[in-house]
């Protein structure tokens, strides 16, 4: 998914003006908690409020255009002229920053000296103020306007040096350390050293206030990185309550939407203003800001985007068509299982342009519905343009061939599925041509598909029990025979074949099969079939697949039970539970999970315990097979299952968690569930890897390297590879 980008505006600026305080102690003391250091103040670390700042100039540097006009606002109604007993204030920092005309400067200076001496009055024309008598102090005030303050340091070290009795002036000192505190949080910030940033901004905490602006982002920024968001929702709020810049406010509320969680980002937007005019002062980024919200809620299925960014980004379509807001909006409605919804934004994209993505979402919609044969006709031109395209053109094929009854496609459709399945060498896809060349009464096809799955996946149970049919059918008892040996001990029903009925056997074979996850095509007719490969290709999981079913071979409750049986649609309340239980395993036989647990449902009412716990198990693994893993975990608890049930019900439910919160990015919440998994069931291979690559994006790279190396000594390729990106991130981290 590819979310709209919030432009952040580039508002930097270069004043080093102190805006002037009366209490340097409370400052200090307010600011402790910034650097974990103890504090007094009602809540540690939070940002000093505007009392505890003392600001005297809110926000307001360059907005004069003139000094002189600067002075004149500067100047208090109805003050008397200073009287000869006030204090000497020196001025000729004024006179050098007038000179200079810089009037973001002379209004700091302005605002700083007043602070510090309140009965003072700024002079009409700074340009007037004498020079000062002191030639070499002139010089380091004008060393110091030119941001050059090493040469400042130089300069009072050398006088010093020569004059023991010469002491620099308070004013000048304080500014300089003030002004270097600010270049180092500036390069650390640009190092990304953050820890460094908020122990400068704790130690100087004059530099947080509305004339920095942008030293106040990048102690936010610090704060994010470092992951103490509250802390930066806090410096983000301070702006907002305090700071009048209107570019300054619009791009604080960019910056802490594009860094901050959904709902803090909602408090920071509660501060909005009204311009003047009347107009809303952050209406101008609400279109961009409908687009990030509607894009977190893609990446997060159970973000509560509030409705009216859905209503906003829905009147853009309407209004400027662009196919990335209806993309937007589609992968939206289809986190949420709105699959009507989904489909008419998905269609609407498409229509627009034909994308990778538009093909993608519009293809889930169709195999949603079971139109099965136009999802593989619109995704396949984009096919090969990532994994997850990739696994949902195989999910598309595979439940195309998996229709009862089987539908008759066309040479041109069959041929390149089966292209594609040879190329991806992908188990599950041949598989399912083998029961797809079964239905046609083709064996010999049948076979071949059977064993090419078994080549890539030798421990494929229902692969090998088609090809044992398959050979049966052809009347190679050297071939079963050999396949029994095989599979001697591991499958029942491989051992018992012969001993029943062919249509019985196909029947329990059909229960077998796996859901269309990533599925498996079928060459055209007798006449092509691909070459039996042996090696095992590994696979990758993405959210996209359909889920394969729990690897258990459910026998048939019902003597002559066959899929043949509830092909008819019919309401399964007006059956008898156990007429509803056996129905339910047919619509399981059958892939129609959905249908499959409302049967279930009325199963749940038979008095028999054991009946109401085989119906708990079916309803469990038809939610499991649909994707719906929550509604699958409430299933399993409407009856007490057997210690071997519940383990293989909740070590499924559990893969499949840890999988989602992968794919959501949910790194942390991926490995309380592979955790979870591992009290209960030793993990696959699989799972192994995916911890890998969790630990790697918390970038916990000894960590993930363990698991990698482990796994990768198996022969696993996906740790071999997940050993190569650690290495690659390593380089960029090397000291993580």
């Amino acid at each position: 998914m590819k979310s709209s980008t919030v432009v952040i505006a580039g508002i930097m600026f270069t004043a080093v003006g102190i805006a002037g305080f009366t209490d340097d102690g409370l400052l200090r003391k307010n600011l402790a908690g910034i650097a974990g250091a103890p504090a007094t103040a009602p809540e540690a670390g939070a940002l000093p409020d505007e009392a505890s700042f003392g600001i005297v100039d809110k926000g307001s540097r360059g907005a004069a255009p003139d000094f002189r006009q600067v002075v004149q606002n500067a100047q208090p109604a109805g003050r008397a002229t200073p009287q000869a007993t006030a204090p000497v204030v020196d001025e000729s920092a004024l006179r050098y920053f007038a000179s200079k005309g810089d009037t973001a400067r002379l209004q700091a200076e302005i605002s700083r000296l007043r602070a510090l001496y309140p009965d003072w009055t700024p002079p009409k024309d700074p340009l007037a103020v004498p020079r000062n008598k002191d030639v070499q102090l002139e010089t380091m005030w004008q060393l110091y306007s030119e941001g050059r303050y090493a040469e400042v340091r130089k300069a009072i070290a050398e006088r010093q040096a020569n004059e023991a009795a010469w002491k620099p002036p308070a004013d000048l000192l304080e500014r300089l350390n003030v002004a270097e505190a600010r270049a180092r949080l500036v390069n650390a910030s640009d190092l990304k050293q953050y820890e460094t940033v908020i122990e400068v901004a704790a130690s100087t905490p004059s530099l947080l206030t509305c004339s920095e602006v942008d030293v106040l982002w990048r102690v936010a920024d610090a704060f994010t990185e470092t992951k103490r968001t509250d802390r930066a929702r806090d410096a983000y709020l301070y702006v907002l309550k305090n700071c009048d810049n209107a570019p300054e406010r619009l791009a604080t509320v960019q910056k802490a939407v594009s860094g901050l969680p959904y709902e803090m980002a909602q408090e920071i937007l509660a501060h909005e203003r009204t311009a003047p005019g009347g107009a809303a002062e952050f209406e101008s980024i609400r279109d961009d800001l409908a687009r990030r919200f509607v894009a977190e809620g893609d990446a997060d299925g159970k973000l509560g985007v509030d409705p009216k960014y859905i209503q906003r980004l829905e009147r853009l379509v309407e209004t400027d068509g662009l196919a990335s807001d209806a993309l937007l909006l589609g992968w939206y409605q289809l986190r949420r299982d709105n699959m009507s919804a989904a489909e008419q934004w998905f269609r609407r994209a498409h229509d627009k342009e034909d994308s990778a993505s538009a093909s993608q979402g519009l293809a889930l919609t169709l195999i949603a519905r079971k139109a099965h044969e136009d999802a593989e006709k619109v995704l396949y031109p984009w096919r090969d343009t990532s994994t997850d395209a990739k696994a949902t053109y195989f999910a598309a094929t595979a439940n195309l061939l998996a229709i009862e009854p089987p539908v008759m496609l066309s040479e041109e459709v069959l041929t390149r599925i089966a292209q594609e399945t040879t190329k991806g060498r992908d188990p599950a896809t041949a598989q399912q041509f083998g029961w797809y060349a079964r239905a046609m009464e083709q064996p010999a096809t049948a076979a071949r598909w059977f064993a090419t799955a078994l080549g890539w996946k030798p421990d494929d149970e229902p692969s090998a029990y088609g090809l044992a049919l398959s050979r049966n059918q052809l009347g190679d008892a050297a071939g079963v025979a050999e396949i029994q040996r095989l599979w001697a001990g591991r499958s029942e029903r491989i051992a018992r074949l012969g001993e029943t009925d062919e249509e019985r056997r196909d029947a329990i074979a059909r229960q077998q099969r796996p859901v269309a996850q990533e599925p498996a095509p079928i060459a055209d007719a007798e006449r092509r079939s691909p070459a039996v490969v042996t090696e095992a290709a590994p696979r990758t999981t993405t959210r996209y697949v359909v889920e394969q079913p729990v690897a258990v071979v459910r026998r048939s409750q019902a003597a002559g039970r066959t899929a043949t049986g509830c092909r008819t649609t019919i309401n399964p309340a007006r059956l008898s539970p156990q007429v509803a239980l056996a129905r339910g395993w047919c619509l399981m036989d059958l892939n129609r999970p959905l249908e499959a647990a409302e049967a279930f449902e009325v199963a749940l009412q038979a008095p028999a315990s054991q009946m109401r716990e085989d119906a708990a198990y079916g309803q469990s693994l038809a939610y499991l097979r649909a994707g719906l893993t929550n509604r699958a975990a409430v299933a399993a608890t409407k009856s007490t299952q057997s210690r071997g049930r519940a383990e293989e019900l909740q070590s499924a439910i559990l893969s499949d968690r840890a999988i989602a919160a992968f794919d959501a990015k949910r790194y942390r919440e991926t490995l309380i569930f592979l955790d979870q998994l591992g009290q209960i069931s030793t993990q696959r291979s699989d799972l192994m890897v995916l911890r890998g690559y969790a630990y790697l994006n918390l970038k916990y790279y000894a960590e993930a390297r363990r698991i990698f190396e482990a796994v990768a000594a198996t022969g696993n390729r996906d740790a071999q590879r997940g050993l190569a990106d650690v290495g690659k991130a390593q380089e960029i981290w090397p000291n993580k």
